[in-house]
């Protein structure tokens, strides 16, 4: 793909991520509002739910990568999470993420440097809000709980370059949903041992010391500095565990009114659900 003014530029990443320009999420989650206020808002959320599943039901299985939007293009873990979407690309999977710069552009550049499908569910934000280059697809969410609702119930594993706050509430909550039986035992790979270190340590040290947690909750965290063995492991877990197989991409349904996919053609893997 032609180098871009987007790729050219060295964005103020530091900016993505930290207020919404749109308060309506602020207002919403302020307290109790007034009847009417409370009961639009439920059908804004409502309707917003539908476009993400309608946008994101034949992307295909895919794997979501979490991470930073704040490590340029030259750093280490930029270069890391695009040999991660290249990986998982090969392999078979959908590249999803955030939608955004940094770890999450790295990703879907990844996938499409192999020619693989790349999506992302990007959130309305004053700065840097556009989309990435590298997304084949990508859906605009107004609030954050249903855009990470989107990024876990799309995923068959969750792999994690180094990331900040955001990063880390992504992690917790998807390992939160599968300590409690919400959803099955997907991988969660943590890329990057010298930056992760500390908190398995910490998890080890002190949760289950204190008993908060059980060191069955911390070895569910695999924790590798190679992509291509983050993805053998990913890979292994999702053919072996929920019997995915290499399949072609199941068509749109013109009954339903849904479009045909802008995603590029490529050997996929599917379950018995697709």
């Amino acid at each position: 793909m032609p180098e871009t003014e987007h790729h050219k530029r060295d964005p103020d990443t530091q900016s993505w991520g930290k207020r919404s320009g749109d308060q309506e999420e602020s207002r919403f989650l302020e307290g109790p509002r007034e009847r009417r206020f409370e009961l639009f808002r439920a059908f804004r959320i409502f309707f917003e739910l539908i476009r993400g599943f309608r946008a994101l039901h034949f992307v295909g299985p895919c794997v979501t990568v979490f991470g930073s939007a704040r490590f340029p293009e030259t750093h280490r873990y930029y270069k890391l999470a695009r040999e991660v979407g290249a990986e998982l690309g090969k392999a078979g999977f959908t590249v999803m993420t955030g939608g955004g710069p940094g770890i999450m552009e790295a990703a879907n550049r990844g996938a499409r440097d192999v020619g693989a499908p790349s999506v992302g569910c990007n959130i309305i934000l004053p700065k840097e809000q556009d989309p990435n280059p590298y997304l084949d697809k990508w859906v605009d969410f107004k609030y954050f709980f249903v855009r990470k609702m989107m990024l876990v119930k799309y995923s068959y594993a969750f792999i994690v370059p180094p990331g900040g706050f955001g990063t880390m509430d992504e992690i917790f909550e998807t390992a939160t949903l599968i300590q409690t039986g919400k959803i099955h035992e997907f991988p969660i790979v943590l890329v990057g041992t010298e930056y992760w270190t500390p908190l398995l340590e910490f998890l080890r040290s002190t949760m289950v010391r204190d008993g908060t947690i059980d060191e069955h909750d911390v070895n569910r965290l695999f924790v590798t500095d190679s992509p291509a063995e983050a993805v053998e492991f990913v890979t292994k877990a999702a053919v072996d565990r929920f019997g995915l197989k290499y399949r072609k991409r199941r068509p749109p349904s013109w009954l339903l009114a849904e479009r045909s996919s802008s995603l590029p053609e490529h050997e996929t893997v599917g379950s018995k659900q697709d």
